[in-house]
């Protein structure tokens, strides 16, 4: 499996909901970052890379009238907006070489104390990879602007993720954000562009 492949469906969600690809890409640049800290083994570094890269394949098969609807989803609209983690990892667990990377995807909405979904996990039974993901998710949502506000500092976001230590993020996952503070900040204020400092992924 090829990072250009990935690249590319990535980039078939990203025709629908336009910020995803966007995204997307910052946050598998990001999670990199993250995840050299505990490997330097290449092929689970491309797992952990497709993965974070491929998190939201699935929402490929929600319906537009709530994938692109603007305000609040209902309680059905939001089981509906849900099911993407499963559609998700159906889609990539048929790919061969894509087990891990699967796995991340169905995983990356489980929280650390359980609470999450699609199967409540929690703790060391989450993948690791999509624990560290969690942490830059939340890192690129909230500091990314979205039609509906302007997006946060980093300090706001930092903030924010040390206090869900422990409850959302596993807290070696924290730890690790932390450590790669500077660099993680200068990603952000690039958006992951074509200057971007993130080491190069494993091919």
């Amino acid at each position: 499996m090829s990072a250009k492949f990935t690249e590319t469906l990535a980039a078939t969600l990203d025709v629908r909901e336009h910020e995803t690809g966007q995204h997307s890409k910052r946050v598998a640049c990001q999670t990199q970052v993250l995840a050299r800290r505990f490997t330097s083994d290449p092929a689970e570094l491309r797992q952990i890379y497709w993965g974070s890269l491929l998190h939201d394949i699935g929402k490929i098969g929600i319906p537009d009238a709530v994938l692109l609807k603007q305000g609040p989803l209902d309680e059905a609209e939001w089981k509906v907006m849900q099911s993407h983690v499963e559609v998700g990892y159906k889609l990539l667990a048929a790919l061969p070489g894509m087990a891990y990377a699967a796995e991340l995807v169905l995983s990356h909405e489980e929280r650390f104390d359980g609470h999450g979904y699609p199967r409540g996990l929690a703790g060391s039974d989450i993948p690791f990879g999509a624990r560290l993901f969690a942490v830059i998710d939340t890192l690129d949502v909230m500091t990314s602007d979205r039609p509906y506000r302007v997006g946060l500092s980093f300090e706001a976001a930092k903030t924010e993720i040390c206090r869900q230590s422990g409850r959302q993020f596993d807290p070696i996952a924290v730890e690790a954000f932390l450590a790669e503070e500077d660099i993680l900040r200068k990603m952000v204020d690039l958006k992951c562009s074509t200057q971007d400092p993130a080491p190069r992924v494993p091919t």
